[in-house]
């Protein structure tokens, strides 16, 4: 394009295509938050390991759906679309791997999981770009090194010798030859990846080592960076690597602290720059041979820029005489800014505008590029009637197949119908994870706020089932009712440890103090605690895990690391000096002991799981060990007791889901395959004690649920399902009475909320509770703490870093006057023991009783009377009563005379005093 036509460039701020209601995150990183293919947008969303998908063209003329990609356990740093295949996504996180995805055409039926992962490396990724003529060749950048992927065969091609700094930018050239790559310690640096690791050549670049970006120009030897000058001055520098010794010319911007995001366009030679957090982009028109950097005009822009992308040339509306596109990404919308060049036709292709452009098709595979090939890209023609119909698809990902794969967690959000505004005290989130059982899809429930895939649209899925708790709403308790001031908690407990526990009187938490201190705070009394030390249990080793006796609100059982129980009493009123002698000691495990669990019908009973892969049972009456069970072949993660007490359910880490019948016999009864991934698992039992739900991580170290029937665990799960990529194991906490279970994990901010039914699809989806910051420990009270008046069907207590706040949940309801009978069965009287450890330990079975949760003066809802539906509006005879001409008339003289006044009034300034004759003299 000539000089003068890039001069009259055109700016244009396509409003009607804004895409809204984004909610853009805020991520700190060398990427540019936001990449486009000739399909679909990306865009780093306000949680982390999120990204968020839009197509990039609007079909029907309406409003896009956007959707929410959960690709990491941590922040995604920077990502990048393959120039070949428009539908291949490669994402970095801070959870240091690397995660290639195929999305759909429509961006909303988005994968379970990634395709390909590749990692973890040493620290976080932070950032990504595809071979611009290689199909399947990666660059990604990590700390102070830099590695080329093949990602077909997921395995590295090289490893480039370690920058003395932070690495800040990467690019590969124009003809695939050369990776340029910039760094913290102010040097540019080339590396030719296919002949040695080590640079072939390098210069000091800017002189400030705030954040630079490098790109090439074209194919040519000449390339761009942006930085910081001495003066903390932003400034673009040209280079030609022949003569790499000096820029050849460098040009300051301005003093704004932005980090400066460059935009090339080797057609047009249009050089965009757009700073983060600030509303101007610049417009240059680059010319090497010269050499110049011309200024063509400024965009000042409505919101502030989080991040900016070019959309590709085969996705610009040519006709129109668009030459470039920019998306700018604000805190709310995707604003696309286009760059034309007026011309008084737009009925024909300017083939002086548009030039061929690189095709498609990639010009060579990883291995041949790796062994030498250097072909290039094909061009095309810009003109619609001559543009090539052929796709290119990554030989992993056939797209033909992709309607097989299950659909993922997607959100898929329409802009103009859902509101996606959340209020920060709620705490509520919509639903959003993806459980299925393997015979089936998802259901999506069509009160979530989330459109359903094209997928997903069966009658079932729109018309149900769906939870009475799908509106369950998580709400943070008023600041009065917190324990704050709490100092030198613990957060090194092991991960079979839920952190904290605790009853309707006490509250245990242990303290990194030496000695293995747990602190005792009262719920009755919250408030800031004193600045001054506490009263604590001093348990004389570290703490493993510890639990409240269910039917004694003074005892606590505590497993030390150094394989005893220790059974401490705590005084009436709490503790008023260190408790230093415990109860009782048990000895018999010979190492280390998991988990402990007090058995949920029979006092004076303990099981306790250990490293020497034993489960041992308690009387704490007799202060002996009664039972050791035996079969493991690795380490216990978890145990729990069936509700009615007469089995033990266990999953371990050699990937087994074991069931006890104790009294019967010290070997498994049945064992199943459990959880594939080797990182933690959690077994509750669910549905009156007929089902195991087990949380754990698969191969790829996504959380999962499995669903089993406890009387046929060697058939496996009936229902799996991804919940999310996090690295904490889920801990579920399971109520009976509404067979609601949630889940969370240490250091999550999130509360997962699902119904458990008996059939398809298994687990229906509520919605959850989000925190602003991560929690240390989220443990549930007692039903009997709930305010059945205000529908509240479960009461928690999380633990945050120097305090402990309650949390409840509710279910919306409008006739709250009445008690809601369906949502407050009879709940079991679980806090008196059914029978003695003597009589279970010869073979009794006991129930516990019920007890009624109305209260005296509420009447059920069920038996609330019919209302009688009430006319919202006045009958039509109201408005169609006719009027005669002459009442008409008198009506509206009325009026008039009305408005007027009467005319006998006197005016205003008769009121008025004047002055005397003689004074006008």
């Amino acid at each position: 394009m000539s000089v003068a036509l890039v001069k009259s460039t055109d700016l244009f701020i396509m409003v009607n295509a804004w895409i809204g209601d984004i909610r853009a995150g805020t991520t700190v990183s060398y990427g540019n938050q936001i990449k486009a293919s000739r399909r679909l947008i990306a865009f780093n969303a306000d949680s982390a390991g999120v990204l968020g998908i839009v197509s990039l063209d609007c079909q029907d003329g309406g409003k896009r759906a956007v959707s929410q990609l959960h690709c990491h356990s941590d922040t995604v740093t920077d990502f990048d679309f393959s120039p070949f295949d428009q539908l291949l996504l490669a994402t970095g996180s801070a959870d240091k791997t690397v995660k290639v995805w195929c999305l759909s055409e429509n961006g909303q039926d988005l994968p379970a999981s990634a395709g390909v992962i590749l990692g973890p490396e040493g620290c976080q990724v932070d950032m990504l770009q595809f071979h611009s003529t290689a199909d399947g060749v990666l660059a990604s950048g990590a700390g102070r090194g830099v590695k080329i992927w093949d990602v077909a065969q997921q395995q590295s091609l090289t490893e480039l010798e370690s920058h003395g700094d932070q690495l800040q930018s990467l690019a590969w050239k124009r003809d695939g030859a050369l990776l340029g790559t910039s760094c913290k310690d102010k040097k540019l640096r080339i590396f030719d990846p296919r002949a040695k690791p080590a640079a072939s050549q390098s210069v000091q670049g800017h002189e400030n080592n705030k954040d630079s970006r490098l790109i090439w120009m074209d194919a040519s030897d000449y390339l761009l960076s942006v930085g910081f000058n001495q003066m903390r001055e932003r400034e673009v520098k040209l280079w030609d690597t022949r003569r790499f010794s000096d820029s050849l010319l460098s040009c300051a911007l301005d003093s704004s602290p932005g980090a400066a995001i460059p935009l090339f366009d080797t057609d047009t030679g249009l050089l965009v720059v757009a700073g983060k957090g600030e509303n101007l982009l610049y417009c240059f028109e680059a010319s090497p041979l010269q050499p110049a950097l011309t200024q063509v005009n400024q965009c000042v822009t409505e919101g502030k820029t989080r991040g900016a992308a070019l959309v590709p040339k085969l996705a610009l509306d040519v006709m129109a005489c668009e030459v470039a596109r920019v998306l700018q990404l604000t805190d709310s919308f995707i604003v696309p800014i286009s760059y034309t060049v007026p011309r008084k036709s737009v009925q024909e292709f300017h083939e002086d505008l548009f030039p061929d452009s690189a095709g498609t098709l990639p010009s060579a595979s990883s291995q041949e590029w790796w062994a030498g090939d250097n072909k290039q890209v094909g061009k095309v023609s810009l003109n619609p009637a001559r543009r090539p119909k052929e796709t290119f698809t990554f030989s992993l990902f056939p797209h033909a197949q992709q309607e097989e794969c299950l659909p993922h967690d997607s959100k898929q959000l329409d802009a103009g119908s859902v509101d996606l505004d959340r209020s920060d005290g709620s705490g509520l989130s919509s639903p959003s994870s993806s459980l299925t059982s393997p015979s089936m899809a998802p259901s999506v429930s069509t009160t979530s706020g989330f459109a359903s895939s094209s997928s997903q649209r069966s009658l079932q899925s729109i018309l149900g089932p769906s939870s009475k708790f799908r509106h369950a709403q998580g709400t943070v308790l008023h600041r009065d009712t917190h324990i704050t001031n709490l100092k030198g908690l613990n957060l090194t407990t092991p991960g079979e440890c839920n952190g904290f526990c605790a009853n309707r009187q006490h509250l245990a938490v242990p303290l990194l103090s030496a000695g293995g201190q747990i602190a005792i705070l009262e719920l009755s009394k919250p408030g800031r605690l004193p600045d001054t030390s506490i009263p604590t249990i001093q348990n004389g080793t570290p703490v493993a895990d510890f639990c409240w006796d269910p039917f004694d609100l003074q005892r606590l059982a505590v497993a030390g690391e150094d394989a005893k129980i220790r059974i401490w009493r705590i005084p009436p009123g709490g503790l008023q000096k260190m408790l230093l002698e415990p109860e009782a000691v048990l000895r018999g495990h010979t190492e280390k002991i998991y988990s402990i669990q007090f058995h949920p019908q029979a006092a004076d009973i303990l099981a306790s799981s250990s490293y020497d892969m034993t489960v041992r049972i308690w009387d704490l009456h007799t202060k002996q060990e009664v039972l050791c069970l035996k079969g493991h072949t690795d380490q216990i993660f978890s145990l729990a007791w069936s509700p009615d007490g007469r089995k033990l359910a266990t999953v371990s880490k050699d990937g087994r889901v074991r069931l006890y019948e104790p009294r019967r016999s010290v070997e498994p009864e049945q064992d199943g395959p459990g959880p594939e991934g080797s990182r933690g698992a959690r077994v509750v039992w669910a549905c009156g004690g007929h089902y195991l739900l087990v949380s754990g991580f698969d191969s790829r170290s996504e959380r999962q649920l499995y669903l089993y029937k406890a009387n046929s665990l060697s058939a496996g799960p009936i229902a799996v399902g991804t919940v999310d990529v996090s690295p904490s194991t889920l801990i579920p906490f399971y109520d009976e009475d509404t067979s609601v279970v949630f889940l969370t994990g240490k250091g999550d901010t999130r509360v997962f909320v699902y119904e458990i039914v008996t059939e398809a699809p298994f687990f229906l989806e509520c919605n959850s509770f989000s925190s602003s910051d991560p929690h240390k420990g989220f443990v549930f009270l007692p039903k009997t703490t709930c305010n059945v008046r205000e529908v509240e069907f479960a009461r928690a207590l999380r633990l945050r870093q120097s305090s402990v706040e309650p949390v409840v949940f509710k279910v919306p309801r409008v006739k709250k006057e009445f008690f809601q009978d369906d949502i407050f069965p009879p709940t079991t009287v679980w806090w008196e023991p059914a029978l003695t450890a003597a009589a279970w330990l010869t073979g009794s079975n006991a129930q516990h009783q019920t007890l009624n949760l109305q209260p005296k003066d509420m009447t059920p809802v069920s038996e609330a009377p019919k209302d009688v539906p009430v006319r919202k509006y006045a009958p039509s005879s109201v408005y169609l009563e006719e009027k005669s001409d002459e009442q008409k008339k008198e009506e509206l003289l009325s009026a008039m005379v009305a408005k007027l006044g009467n005319r006998e009034d006197p005016l205003p300034q008769d009121s008025f005093e004047g002055v005397d004759e003689d004074e006008w003299d």
